[in-house]
């Protein structure tokens, strides 16, 4: 028994009133009979899309996508997706189909649907439809390509990397056929919208269960991020690390907070090694420069995949400055603080940490980096002075010392960065005494 929301109810009941059949179909079924709260939930039926406004009228009624068979529909404070039954053909772009057909038979319509656990119907009449054995894979962990896998994937070739979220986020197994499929029609991947392979990128790198997929699948995500591809089995002959580049980073990967940004920073904090690498005479490896050379990598990836300038911004920096030392001792912090602001300098210290869980080396380096976080809590907790916002004189204070133009901006951060030392004290009438002895 699945518990619809009173308005996916009050749609079903309308429409099979109204003559035809009607199901819940689709990602709603499948995340409640995983025992998940559904996001969204999307419905199917007979009717065809004048039918289904004329039987819904009343009701808030948008035409968003008639040439497909789907119009949107308001009821119960909620928006619910109603499609017409339709098979499709001719994927010419490798995307979107060329030609849609509407048909009668909720089975055909679920046969033209990417994976079995997503190619379910649930109505309260009658019950489950399940043609293609989805119940059974969930509760086999399994996922599956709905009949040929080749045919599913030449359809649109981003089911590829929707495969791999759906493992990420359930932890089930890609069955043996579709993963093979799935390696076979990668290259169809190079024809599909950066916008889109980033979504799937990171709706697979914010899953529960990521590190079992770039662990068992490096080569189709290198394929979408073929910078990646020399970190894979690439050694790093230093005490520091037990595991080569590409799994050291994964479990760095693993060890993150589920945000997928951040994920996306931790998964690229180490591309630059590969170019770096040199081993000396002892046969050591050293990867000197490599988070300058990765930040400029992250860079090309981000543009390419069309990043937003935010995210760009915060992953390169994170990039950038992953080794960077954030310090041991409460002065360096408060310079830290001041130089990254409050909300990177916490996300480079969970990069540091995440690259420790990484190396499994040296457990004494989390001791150090809760010390570091132990520090910055307390300068923030004091209220110390870390920007100019924080600063207790303003441009027109030194203005009205006969200061002009960039002499302001000099002397404001020549005065903060006292205050951060601690070698001025936040005092107005102190910092405006120094500014007047030191001007030049």
């Amino acid at each position: 028994m699945i518990a619809l929301p009173a308005g996916a109810a009050a749609i079903l009941d309308r429409i099979e009133r109204a003559g035809y059949t009607a199901w819940a179909v689709g990602g709603c079924v499948r995340d409640s009979l995983r025992g998940e709260t559904p996001n969204d939930w999307d419905i199917t039926t007979s009717a065809r899309p004048g039918e289904i406004v004329r039987v819904l009228g009343g009701l808030r009624v948008k035409p968003t996508g008639l040439k497909h068979g789907t119009v949107t529909v308001r009821a119960d404070g909620a928006d619910y997706e109603v499609t017409t039954y339709r098979v499709e053909s001719g994927y010419s772009d490798g995307r979107h189909p060329d030609a849609v057909t509407f048909v009668d038979s909720i089975e055909d319509d679920l046969a033209r649907r990417d994976f079995t656990i997503n190619a379910m119907a649930w109505s309260p009449k009658r019950g489950l439809c399940d043609p293609f054995g989805g119940q059974a894979d969930i509760k086999n962990g399994i996922i599956r390509a709905v009949g040929d896998p080749r045919s599913r994937f030449t359809e649109d070739a981003l089911r590829i990397l929707r495969g791999l979220r759906f493992a990420s986020r359930t932890g089930y197994a890609v069955e043996t056929a579709t993963a093979q499929a799935m390696r076979d029609c990668a290259p169809l991947l190079d024809a599909i919208a950066p916008e889109r392979i980033r979504e799937e990128l990171l709706g697979l790198l914010g899953g529960r269960y990521v590190g079992r997929v770039l662990t068992a699948y490096p080569d189709l995500v290198t394929h979408v991020l073929p910078e990646l591809a020399p970190m894979v089995g690439h050694g790093q002959y230093n005490h520091h690390h037990k595991f080569d580049i590409w799994e050291h980073t994964v479990r760095a990967v693993e060890a993150a907070p589920d945000d997928p940004v951040l994920r996306m920073a931790v998964l690229l904090h180490d591309c630059g090694k590969p170019a770096c690498f040199t081993r000396d005479e002892r046969g050591v490896g050293h990867f000197y420069g490599h988070p300058e050379a990765g930040a400029a990598i992250a860079a090309k990836i981000l543009e390419r995949l069309r990043f937003s300038n935010a995210d760009r911004a915060r992953i390169e920096l994170l990039v950038r400055y992953h080794d960077y030392p954030l310090g041991d001792d409460a002065r360096t912090v408060r310079r830290r603080l001041a130089r990254f602001g409050e909300a990177n300098f916490r996300a480079l210290l969970l990069m540091k940490k995440c690259d420790c869980a990484g190396q499994l080396t040296f457990p004494e380096h989390l001791v150090g980096l809760d010390r570091t976080a132990r520090l910055a809590d307390q300068a923030l907790a004091e209220q110390a002075c870390l920007s100019l916002r924080q600063l207790a004189v303003r441009g027109d204070d030194l203005t009205a010392l006969g200061l002009r133009g960039r002499e302001v901006g000099a002397m404001l951060e020549r005065l903060l960065a006292g205050v951060v030392e601690g070698t001025l004290e936040n005092d107005k009438t102190a910092l405006l005494a120094y500014a007047k002895e030191t001007r030049t």
